[in-house]
């Protein structure tokens, strides 16, 4: 009865390895992985960060859109126009 540690953000659950490689596609697909296999997720990705690049445009020119025009609201008629 070996048991496996699964990981989905800061919650841990143990289950039996059977159980888990029987639906690894489920737990997957419900976004857990094995809490060892976290570990070496996370150092990979801090190897791959690289420095972002300056994404200006230099010789763009900037369109001004033009404002909306507002539609006149309706001037109900009130009783006392209604009479006179």
């Amino acid at each position: 009865m070996n048991k496996v540690k699964l990981k989905k953000g800061d919650k841990i659950i143990e289950r039996l390895q059977a159980d888990y490689e029987a639906n690894v596609a489920n737990w997957e697909a419900r976004g857990f992985t094995l809490a060892s296999d976290e570990t070496k997720k996370i150092k990979e990705v801090k190897e791959v960060v690289q420095t972002p690049e300056d994404k200006t445009f230099e010789n763009e020119t900037v369109v001004q859109l033009k404002p909306k025009k507002r539609k006149e609201k309706k001037k109900w008629k009130t009783y006392k126009n209604i009479l006179n």
